[in-house]
This record gives C-alpha cells, sequence and structure tokens, in this order.
C-alpha cells in the first residue's frame, strides 16, 4: 500500500490571514498556521452565551466599554489572529467615539474568555491563555464544561482556579463583576 506525503502548510501572516478570512468563524491563525476548529455543540453555545451576558450585563450597565463575541478576532502575535468567545475592551483604550476596529482588534484588552470545547486538551487553552497575555490582554478566563469550573490567568502570576460554589469577581477591570461559577453552567 502506497503512502501519501502531504506538502506542509503554507505559512501565512496576520495580515494575510485577515484579508482572506477575515469575515469566517471557525478559523484562527496559530503560528502562521491555519487552524480550524470543529463546532463545539450545543452545551458549549450555551455557556459561550451565558459569559457574553454576564461580561455584558456589567459592562453595558456601567457604560464601561465594548464587548465582542462569536469569536471576534484579536491579534495576538504577527503570525497569530485568534477567536475569542467573549473580549471587553474599556472605553479608556479604545474611546466612545472611535469606532470598533473591523478585522482584527489589537490588544491591549481588558479581557478575554474561552471556553473549552470537548476536542480542546486543557494546555492548547492555557497556551492559549498565555499567547493572550503576552499579546496586551490583561486577564484571559479559561472556563472548562467538564470540570464546572474555570481558570484567571494574568500575566507573571499563576492561575486562579474557581469551582461550582466560588463567586468570579475581577475588580480591577471590571468593577461590580461578581458572578457564581455555576451560573456559567445553567
Amino acid at each position: 500500500m502506497a503512502t501519501t506525503t502531504l506538502p506542509p502548510p503554507s505559512l501565512v501572516s496576520a495580515d494575510d490571514f485577515l484579508k482572506l478570512h477575515g469575515d469566517d468563524s471557525g478559523v484562527e491563525l496559530v503560528n502562521a498556521v491555519i487552524t480550524r476548529l470543529p463546532m463545539p455543540g450545543n452545551n458549549h453555545g450555551v455557556i459561550c452565551g451565558n459569559a457574553y451576558h454576564y461580561v455584558r450585563e456589567v459592562v453595558k450597565g456601567g457604560n464601561l466599554g465594548r464587548v465582542m463575541c462569536n469569536d471576534s478576532f484579536v491579534r495576538t502575535t504577527p503570525t497569530g489572529v485568534r477567536g475569542a468567545v467573549v473580549s471587553y475592551i474599556s472605553y479608556s483604550l479604545l474611546p466612545a467615539d472611535l469606532p470598533t476596529p473591523v478585522g482584527a482588534i489589537t490588544p491591549p484588552l481588558e479581557l478575554v474568555i474561552e471556553v473549552r470545547s470537548p476536542t480542546d486538551p486543557y494546555k492548547s487553552l492555557v497556551d492559549k491563555a498565555y499567547e493572550y497575555l503576552s499579546a496586551g490582554v490583561t486577564v484571559v478566563v479559561v472556563i472548562d464544561p467538564e470540570t464546572e469550573s474555570l481558570g484567571v490567568f494574568r500575566l507573571n502570576e499563576l492561575p486562579i482556579r474557581f469551582h461550582n460554589g466560588d463567586v468570579v469577581v475581577l475588580p480591577d477591570i471590571l468593577p461590580g463583576f461578581a458572578v457564581p461559577v455555576a451560573k456559567f453552567f445553567e
């Protein structure tokens, strides 16, 4: 039986990726390689919607900034563009009178939330969290439906793990944000 050798993937810059896939979802650029993401399913969508809802409620209630969702692109490196489940940027970083950027937003951003898909190894989300942090995101929250827990990541700090029964607060970036972990999974 003959084996087939596939050519290596073409390496792509963030700018070229955005020209080709600026309106796509389900794709990211990881280390210059276009990566297709599998559809994670309904439970994942519920958790993503809950995360967006709780962040947006605080941001809009306090007129603090913009909340984006649905895999909005975040430029992380010259060869990296990630699709954040939820992201938040304050009016102090992007004033209300300026339009939301078209294509990918370039950090700094205050917050990015990712939700672990059934096919995601946990290590890949930890790596993704640190990629966001290295790009200038202040806080990354990784929600894990399998364990009904979440991790809060900050640059140069150990991640903090929250479990069912805990309340997540982010007073430095979202004053008034206090959400019981269980609420993300309802």
